[in-house]
C-alpha cells in the first residue's frame, strides 16, 4: 500500500451525511458534481480549495445521519485521500472502505492537529505523521481483503478482479 500525503482539513465532532453532501445535490450520483459541493454546509471554501491527496480530519462520529453513499463518494472525488477521525459512523465506515477511501480512528490526532498541517500517513505500517508538529501517532492497519480492497479502488474493482472480468 502507498503511503498518503496531504494537508490537513479539519472538522469537529458529528460530521453527518446532509453536511457531508446536502440533499439538494442528490439527484446525482456523478463523482465529480458532488465533488463540487462537498462539505459545502459546513465549509464554503472546501470545494474550491481541497488539493489531490489531503486528508480529512475529524471529532467522534464523523459520517452519522442517513446513510446515503454518496457522501464517501464526495469525499474521495473531492481529491481527499483518507479520513481519520476519533469514530466513525458505522454505515459510512463500510460505505467509505466499499468505494476505496482509507479510513482510520485515532482518539489523539484530531485534538492536537491544525487546518493545513502537513500530514502523512503508512496505510500498511497504521502509522500517522504530523510533519508540521512533528509528532507521530499508531492507528489500525489494514490487513488481507480489507486492504486489498482498498487497494483497488472498492468493491466493484475488487470484485471484478477477483472474477477476472
Amino acid at each position: 500500500m502507498a503511503n498518503i500525503s496531504g494537508n490537513a482539513w479539519v472538522y469537529k465532532d458529528n460530521v453527518d451525511t446532509d453536511v457531508i453532501i446536502p440533499a439538494r445535490y442528490l439527484n446525482t450520483s456523478d463523482p465529480n458534481e458532488l465533488a463540487k459541493y462537498c462539505m459545502e454546509d459546513i465549509d464554503k471554501d472546501f470545494a474550491s480549495n481541497v488539493k489531490e491527496g489531503d486528508i480529512i480530519i475529524a471529532g467522534e462520529n464523523f459520517g452519522c445521519g442517513s446513510s446515503r453513499e454518496h457522501a464517501p463518494i464526495a469525499i474521495k472525488a473531492s481529491g481527499i485521500s483518507v479520513v481519520i477521525a476519533k469514530t466513525f459512523a458505522r454505515i459510512f465506515f463500510r460505505n467509505a472502505i466499499n468505494i476505496g477511501l482509507p479510513i482510520l480512528e485515532n482518539s489523539v490526532l484530531p485534538d492536537e492537529v491544525k487546518k493545513g498541517d502537513k500530514i502523512e500517513v503508512d496505510l500498511a505500517k497504521g502509522i500517522i505523521y504530523n510533519c508540521t508538529q512533528n509528532k507521530e501517532y499508531k492507528c489500525a492497519k489494514y490487513e488481507g481483503s480489507i486492504a486489498q480492497l482498498i487497494e483497488e479502488g472498492g468493491l466493484i474493482n475488487y470484485t471484478k478482479k477477483k472474477l477476472g472480468v
